[in-house]
């Protein structure tokens, strides 16, 4: 595309360069990770001055559209999952609604003793077993989260059922137990060699990782999910509302 500004436009030259530069990076090569051009380059290409570029281009990167690395260069940031604690969706309904195709990399599904924190929070004995899955899920490109549930014995899971569906929507139809209330704990972890495996990301990376204790409509645990995801590719927005 040509990059030129109208240095006879009332229009400030940052926001001109700001202008262009969001038209330049939607360009599909610097989406798929091609650096910008310098700025020394662009600016003088601009006919204007580093500081002016360098003010256009921080805006772009306080947006999260641009990354930029002291001594490697600017690109185009990579878009982040993003998942709000207002939401009462599983996930594949949740990316549905915004539009991300979910691909499942890896569902297995398996018959556990609960450790002591399951049990407790189920009120069931350790020597209960009940149904464990483990999903590996993410975008057509990469996997970005792991989940782990594990379900009340209560429920009625066999193991059989098929685990590909929109979770609740599956709980609510096949055997009348719909997810009412959601307690989350949000903390930030290294990932150890089993998670970073899973995820495709280096032992000791950083890691989202999620808590999730769900009750159905009489107010009882019904699941406890934990979620493992990947930092760079997912960011949690709380939602408060003052009443």
């Amino acid at each position: 595309m040509k990059l030129a500004i109208d240095h006879k436009s009332p229009i400030p030259l940052h926001i001109q360069a700001e202008q262009l530069l969001r038209e330049l990076i939607k360009d599909p090569v610097y989406q798929a990770g091609k650096l910008l051009p310098n700025e020394v380059e662009l600016a003088k290409k601009l006919a204007i001055s580093r500081t002016t570029l360098r003010q256009a281009i921080n805006k772009l990167v306080y947006e999260e559209l641009l990354i930029r690395k002291k001594g490697f260069g600017t690109k185009v940031a990579n878009s982040r999952i993003s998942s709000k604690s207002m939401n009462w969706l599983s996930f594949s309904q949740e990316m549905k609604a915004r539009g991300i195709t979910v691909k499942n990399y890896e569902l297995h599904v398996s018959w556990v003793f609960p450790d002591e924190s399951t049990a407790s929070f189920f009120d069931i004995s350790t020597e209960k077993k009940i149904v464990k899955m483990e999903r590996l899920r993410g975008s057509s490109d990469n996997p970005f989260v792991y989940f782990i549930s594990y379900f009340h014995p209560r429920i009625g899971l066999t193991g059989e059922e098929d685990f590909k569906r929109p979770l609740y929507e599956m709980l609510e139809e096949e055997y009348s137990t719909i997810a009412n209330l959601s307690k989350e704990e949000i903390s930030a972890l290294e990932a150890n060699k089993f998670i970073a495996g899973k995820l495709e990301i280096e032992t000791g990376s950083p890691v989202l990782f999620r808590k999730r204790f769900v009750y159905d409509q009489g107010e009882r645990p019904m699941e406890y999910n934990l979620g493992y995801y990947k930092a760079e590719s997912f960011v949690y927005t709380v939602e408060s509302r003052r009443t």
